[in-house]
C-alpha cells in the first residue's frame, strides 16, 4: 500500500536532517512517496496575504524573490533524496505563499491526505521557544489530528522505541507504526511502559477499543492489564514485522515519564520515540503531558506524535 508523507522544507540545516533522517529509514522503500513543500511567508507587507484566498495572483516582487529562493531549496532537497536512494518518480515539490506557515503546512496536510508530516526543529531550547512561535510547536499544538515526525538534531538509529498504554491513543500509534514500517526489512522496535510514580493512570474500558479494532480481535489480543504489551506486538506482526525484531522491555515508574522515556531510548539505541496523542482541551495549558514533554527535552532524536 502506498504511504505518503508530507515534509516541510525550508532551506534550513534542521529541514535537511530531516531529509536525512527520513532517507534512513525508508531509502529503499519503494512503497513511499515524498511531497516536499517550502511555505514562504507573506509577512503581512502589501497584499501577499491574499494568496491564502487567491492563489493565482501575481506575486509582489518580494514574495517571487522569496519564491525564487524556496524552488532553489526544493530542488537541492530532491537531489539530496535522490543520492540516498528515493526514486525521482517518488517525490513532488510545491511552493506555497501564505501569510502563516503552520496554517499553511496544515491545510496542504489535511488536502493531501497525507499519512504523515514530517518537520526538522531547531534544536533544544527554552520551553517558550517550543511553544511559542516555532512552527514545529504550533503544529504540535493546533494539529490533534495529523501524525507529526519531529525530528531534532541529526538522528544516528533505525530502531524505535514504542511508548505502550492501556489506551486506544497508544494503540492508535502502533497501527500507525505498524502501518508505516509494513513490511520494512530492518525495522526494529522496543516496547515500553513507564508510569509515574504519582498514580497509575486508569486503563481504558475494553469496549473503547471496539470502533478501531472490532471486538473479535479485541477479544482475542486485548491484555488491558499488561498495558496492552502483546496488543502492541501483535498489530506489528500484522503487519509483516517479524517477532524476533520486536522487544518488550520491563515496565517501570519514575518521576518524570518523559525523560524516562528518552532515557530508555539512548540506553537502547532507539533513535525514534512513538507516542499516542491524548485529545487536546482546547488549548488551555502549554504542556499537555508526556508527548509535549519529551519534545521538549529532546536531543538528537525524533519523536512522532499520532493517535
Amino acid at each position: 500500500m502506498e504511504k505518503t508523507v508530507l515534509v516541510a522544507i525550508d532551506g534550513s540545516v534542521y529541514s535537511c536532517n530531516s531529509l536525512d533522517y527520513l532517507a534512513k529509514l525508508f531509502g529503499s522503500d519503494h512503497n513511499l512517496s515524498i511531497h516536499l513543500l517550502n511555505v514562504v511567508s507573506a509577512g503581512g507587507a502589501g497584499k501577499d496575504w491574499m494568496f491564502d484566498v487567491d492563489p493565482y495572483r501575481t506575486q509582489s516582487p518580494s514574495a517571487e524573490k522569496h519564491s525564487h529562493l524556496a524552488r532553489k531549496h526544493l530542488k537541492e532537497a530532491e537531489d539530496r533524496l535522490v543520492r540516498n536512494g528515493f526514486a525521482k518518480e517518488k517525490i513532488e515539490s510545491r511552493v506555497r505563499v501564505a501569510s502563516g506557515i503552520c496554517a499553511a503546512i496544515r491545510d496542504e496536510a489535511d488536502r493531501g491526505q497525507y499519512d504523515s508530516v514530517l518537520i526538522g526543529r531547531r534544536g533544544l531550547g527554552a520551553m517558550g521557544n517550543m511553544f511559542f512561535g516555532s512552527t514545529s510547536g504550533e503544529l504540535v499544538e493546533k494539529s490533534p489530528k495529523i501524525p507529526l515526525w519531529i525530528v531534532d538534531g541529526t538522528v544516528c538509529s533505525n530502531r524505535f522505541l514504542l511508548a505502550v498504554q492501556s489506551q486506544p491513543a497508544s494503540l492508535m500509534a502502533a497501527d500507525h507504526l505498524a502501518f508505516i514500517l509494513r513490511y520494512h526489512p530492518h525495522a526494529e522496535i522496543c516496547l515500553y511502559h513507564s508510569n509515574s510514580v504519582f498514580g497509575r493512570q486508569k486503563p481504558a474500558k475494553v469496549e473503547a477499543f471496539h470502533k478501531q479494532w472490532g471486538k473479535s480481535w479485541c477479544d482475542q489480543y486485548l491484555d488491558i492489564d499488561n498495558y496492552l504489551f502483546f496488543a502492541h506486538a501483535q498489530l506489528l506482526v500484522d503487519n509483516g514485522i517479524a517477532r524476533h525484531r520486536i522487544t518488550q522491555l520491563p515496565a517501570q515508574m519514575h518521576l518524570d515519564v518523559s525523560a524516562d522515556l528518552l532515557r530508555q531510548a539512548k540506553q537502547h539505541n532507539c533513535g525514534t520515540i512513538v507516542i499516542g496523542r491524548r485529545s487536546r482541551d482546547g488549548g488551555k495549558n502549554l504542556i499537555k503531558g508526556v508527548s509535549d514533554k519529551t519534545l521538549n527535552q529532546a536531543q538528537n532524536i525524533a519523536v512522532w506524535l499520532a493517535g
